[in-house]
């Protein structure tokens, strides 16, 4: 499973860090997210799939390989 993250998409709400801050953090200067993993492990995918769930711009896919 890969994960994508549309950057210009996102809001900055940080829902994904805090689900998933083992994939995810934000950019100090305007809260954007962005990527630390783009195949997290599979005891991560979990944490992803509720991150994606979670995004209030939908800017977060996981998608199969």
């Amino acid at each position: 499973m890969r994960v994508e993250l549309d950057e210009p998409k996102c809001v900055a709400s940080g829902q994904c860090v805090m689900a998933a801050p083992e994939v995810f953090d934000q950019r100090d200067e305007d809260g954007i997210a962005f990527l630390l993993v783009e195949k997290p492990p599979a005891d991560s995918l979990d944490d992803v799939r509720e991150a994606v769930a979670i995004c209030p711009a939908a800017a977060i896919r996981l998608v199969d390989q």
